[in-house]
């Protein structure tokens, strides 16, 4: 021991240690609910901009069915008319289905009739996929969030393979 150093030192850099390590892992636990928190939000936010459209396409049953051949587009919309493939559905002269680079004029696509009756979105494999691609696009930022902010990057990157996979998926089968 150094004489100049009185006896209670040794005590003071512990107590100064434990508290170093106290506040490391408060800000700890702060830096990951904050994280947690904001990749919980993007991933909501994905499955709720997701659902208005995934809902109807998923959950067919006692829904109307049927085909829908594109006359007109513009304005963001494509209209036709629509001929009926499910029991008690009726055929319809005009209705009017989200536009998108996936709409050809001329061509027939399978949809589904919203509960409004004039606006129907697609169904099959394409109008499933296509409804998901919201939650596609949150994967991949949350797994931003989820590698810089949480900083887990194996669960970063199955969350960005997953996106990736949806997103890669919508854009072939569309």
């Amino acid at each position: 021991m150094i004489p100049a150093m009185p006896a209670s030192a040794p005590a003071a850099v512990a107590v100064a240690a434990r508290s170093r390590q106290a506040s490391r892992a408060v800000l700890r636990f702060g830096r990951v609910a904050a994280m947690g928190a904001v990749t919980a939000l993007i991933l909501i936010a994905g499955v709720w901009a997701s659902w208005g459209t995934a809902q109807h396409v998923l959950l067919t049953k006692g829904r109307e069915q049927g085909t829908v051949e594109v006359t007109r587009c513009g304005g963001g919309s494509c209209s036709g008319p629509y001929a009926p493939v499910s029991t008690g559905s009726q055929a319809r002269e005009r209705v009017v289905i989200e536009d998108s680079v996936a709409l050809a004029k001329g061509r027939t696509y399978s949809v589904v009739v919203k509960p409004d009756g004039e606006s129907v979105v697609r169904s099959g494999p394409a109008g499933v996929l296509y409804a998901w691609v919201p939650l596609g696009g949150a994967l991949l930022l949350a797994s931003v969030v989820v590698a810089g902010g949480l900083r887990r990057t194996r669960a970063a990157w199955v969350m960005a393979g997953a996106g990736g996979a949806l997103l890669t998926a919508a854009f072939f089968v569309v």
